[in-house]
């Protein structure tokens, strides 16, 4: 919330930094586990490299335009584009938003973020944490966007991220892989729906937050459910558990419809717009 509601850029930075530590200590949650805790760490390293690129980012936006308050950039977004520093602030901020959202080729600590207990990858994978780096491109086009270096990078880097993750989809057999990589190319469909730049483009990228928070949710807490009763999320070691966890098939086979966008489901209305 503080992120979201932030106007100034350096106050923003700050939560998004809190964003990162906090799931810092919820992957490493398994303090036991080597792999836990090096999957914290590369989580760690690789999105508080990004938050020291949007805080250079913010020094020199601030700096070009005389202020760190979002809404007063707006009405300078052509000074700010005609500025020498313009390349650099675009490549920084960049940085720090494709490091949080999982965009390649920094897409490699989310899958490993699965070590995190499944409430947490639910946190970090469909509502929250990833969504950051989303939330900052959409609040900060209207300053930087309209310029071919930025609509340009952002449709490519989407584009690439979007087809390499749902090629990775077809090859992994854990119920927590899939949603991961599904995740990362929902987030390069957002990052290629931004770089259209247009308002439709806008309005349809906002609408598939919500959707696929709400199913990508409903689907890890499936999966966490799976695991915990049988002990495995190998997809070629489970079936028939439709018998014995009714209540959870329903569920989530009303998750998987609303993500593959069937009527009457909101994820129907989300995919159609995109």
């Amino acid at each position: 919330l503080g992120l979201v509601l932030s106007d100034n850029l350096i106050s923003l930075f700050v939560f998004w930094e809190l964003t990162s530590i906090s799931s810092f200590f919820l992957i490493g949650f398994n303090n036991t586990n080597p792999a836990s805790r090096k999957s914290a760490i590369t989580a760690l390293a690789i999105t508080g490299l990004g938050g020291m690129s949007l805080l250079a980012g913010a020094v020199f936006l601030g700096t070009v335009s005389g202020t760190y308050n979002i809404s007063e950039m707006l009405a300078m977004s052509s000074d700010i584009a005609a500025s020498p520093y313009y390349t650099l602030i675009v490549i920084l901020i960049f940085g720090a938003a494709f490091t949080k959202s999982a965009q390649f080729p920094f897409h490699f600590w989310l899958p490993g973020a699965m070590k995190a207990p499944t409430p947490v990858s639910t946190y970090l994978h469909s509502a929250t944490m990833v969504k950051a780096g989303i939330y900052l491109l959409m609040r900060l086009t209207p300053v930087l966007g309209n310029q071919e270096l930025w609509n340009s990078t952002l449709i490519i880097v989407g584009a690439v991220t979007m087809v390499y993750s749902a090629i990775h989809i077809i090859f992994r057999t854990d119920l927590k892989g899939i949603l991961a990589y599904s995740t990362i190319s929902a987030l390069g469909i957002l990052v290629f729906l931004i770089g259209q730049g247009t308002v439709d483009a806008f309005f349809a990228a906002a609408v598939f937050i919500i959707v696929h928070a709400l199913y990508k949710a409903t689907l890890f807490l499936v999966t966490g459910i799976i695991d915990l009763q049988t002990g495995t999320r190998d997809t070629t070691k489970l079936k028939g558990l439709g018998r014995v966890l009714f209540p959870v098939a329903i569920a989530g086979f009303l998750a998987a419809i609303s993500s593959a966008g069937i009527p009457p489901t909101i994820g129907f209305i989300g995919k159609e717009l995109t």
